[in-house]
């Protein structure tokens, strides 16, 4: 039987489609019925030469474990020596960002740069959608530097579904979240406060992101109290909210011309940034 969230997540993905729901920027957000509190504890970073274990996240249950994720297929080995490299160098905070998805973001991330697709810092942010909304699943490197600039929550559309996003699409109005590479543009002061605007790289994948208004932007169901009173976030339109207390900073450090990379289980996600598959 399908958990009342996942129902109602199907259900706002249908009324999304048939253009019900505004934009992320439109209107409040819903809220999702909480499921009891979960929490992770640090561990050591996984190696990057074999699939990501199933038991990446002590103290979840098996229902909400990521799926292993194998390599990214055809990466160069001395490109994936250095994304070795910069995940050792990030610290315990990154102990939960799995190695697979930091390959797929930096080999994306350094042909968006050769392509003079990015002209703004070397600044690189993660986002594993994979993971529930309960854990702390965005990361903001420096790459030049090799290092973690900021680590927090982060929320996905209510189209996608509720603790979890298990659905994905760049359609108008679905309230989803939508994978891939990301440019951030200039900054503005909308309904939520400080916000940054966000451009798809993606053709096909989110490449509606500015005309959907998918931003970064501040929400009170990203908070620390709505966390732990609910035991994971809300929902959004489709943005990439962030906690209150973190907002500013991690929009400020991802200046006009960064990257942002979404990722998320969806088997029928390509990117052009990425090595071909065979």
């Amino acid at each position: 039987m399908r958990s009342t969230t996942t129902i109602l997540g199907l259900g706002l993905c249908l009324f999304g489609a048939l253009g019900v729901l505004p934009a992320c920027q439109s209107s409040d957000p819903g809220q999702v019925a909480a499921p009891p509190r979960t929490r992770i504890s640090a561990q050591s970073p996984v190696a990057t030469t074999q699939p990501a274990p199933a038991k990446l996240l002590p103290g979840l249950p098996d229902s909400l474990q990521p799926q292993p994720l194998a390599p990214l297929p055809g990466l160069a080995d001395s490109v994936r020596a250095q994304v070795r490299r910069l995940h050792a160098a990030l610290g315990p905070e990154a102990a939960t960002l799995r190695p697979a998805v930091l390959e797929r973001a930096y080999a994306g991330y350094q042909r968006l740069r050769r392509a003079r697709q990015l002209r703004g810092p070397r600044v690189l942010a993660v986002a594993d959608m994979e993971l529930p909304s309960s854990e702390p699943r965005l990361w903001v490197i420096d790459v030049q530097e090799s290092r973690l600039l900021h680590h927090s929550h982060v929320t996905h559309g209510r189209g996608s579904g509720g603790l979890r996003a298990q659905r994905f699409s760049d359609r108008l109005k679905s309230a989803c979240t939508a994978l891939g590479f990301y440019r951030t543009g200039d900054t503005y002061r909308g309904k939520h406060g400080l916000s940054r605007r966000l451009h798809g790289l993606d053709r096909g994948q989110n490449g509606h992101a500015s005309s959907r208004y998918v931003v970064l932007h501040a929400a009170d169901y990203a908070s620390a109290d709505y966390l732990a009173q609910h035991g994971q976030l809300g929902n959004s339109r489709g943005c990439p909210a962030l906690p209150p207390a973190q907002y500013r900073a991690i929009i400020n450090s991802l200046e006009e011309g960064s990257c942002l990379f979404i990722y998320g289980p969806d088997a029928a996600y390509a990117s052009a940034w990425l090595p071909a598959q065979p």
